[in-house]
């Protein structure tokens, strides 16, 4: 008997998001995706990022997983058996095929595409697109809020790589914020590293003027 997977698990749907956007980045984004003609591929990648979310996240079958997503059980399978290293080969050099080989990468280099993005997001390595998306959206938060030094914090670190792996390239983005009496630059030192995103970020800080009696 096959489980009932439910369609709006939140939790499913918000992990195969994070592996969508991760598989564009790694695609080379939405510009090259148009350059090659290829944004027919975006639903193929969905689906994919789907797939490899149930798959090794939620441990379900192929019967399961090709019921959820519409796809037939074959198709699952050559998604979940794709080399990652081979589909990204593919992407890096796809100038070099042909239009037939073109029209063949679609369901492998998809599923392939979306197993490193899996294994990439899960090691806290997000797409920088979302970072930025979410950094924005929570600049425009905390403009209505009382909490002016977040907006400076979030204004500060447009751009910034995530995930932040050390003080050093923090410290050049918020040297020049003064929070509460303590630079940013000291608060940089003091924070714990890695910083998966633009809310563990000033979560981080909060905690740390928390210390201090600030917050």
């Amino acid at each position: 008997m096959i489980l009932e997977i439910k369609i709006n698990d939140y939790e499913i749907k918000y992990l195969a998001e994070r592996v969508f956007f991760k598989s564009i980045d790694l695609v080379g984004g939405l510009d090259k995706l148009a350059e090659y003609r290829t944004l027919t591929w975006l639903p193929s990648l969905a689906r994919a990022a789907f797939v490899i979310v149930l798959k090794e996240e939620y441990l379900k079958t192929e019967d399961e997983i090709a019921e959820f997503v519409g796809l037939t059980r074959n198709t699952v399978r050559q998604i979940v058996r794709a080399d990652p290293n081979l589909a990204l080969y593919k992407i890096q050099h796809i100038d070099e095929l042909t239009e037939e080989e073109k029209k063949q990468l679609k369901v492998h280099t998809a599923g392939g595409i979306a197993k490193l993005a899996y294994k990439l997001v899960k090691g806290g390595e997000d797409s920088q697109t979302l970072m930025e998306y979410c950094r924005g959206m929570a600049e425009k938060i905390t403009q209505q809020c009382d909490a002016p030094w977040s907006y400076l914090v979030l204004k500060s670190i447009k751009g910034l790589n995530y995930p932040v792996t050390s003080a050093d390239t923090l410290k050049e983005r918020i040297k020049h914020i003064n929070i509460k009496g303590i630079s940013g630059e000291e608060i940089a030192k003091n924070l714990i590293y890695p910083i998966k995103n633009p809310a563990e970020l000033l979560k981080e800080i909060k905690d740390f003027l928390q210390t201090k009696g600030l917050e």
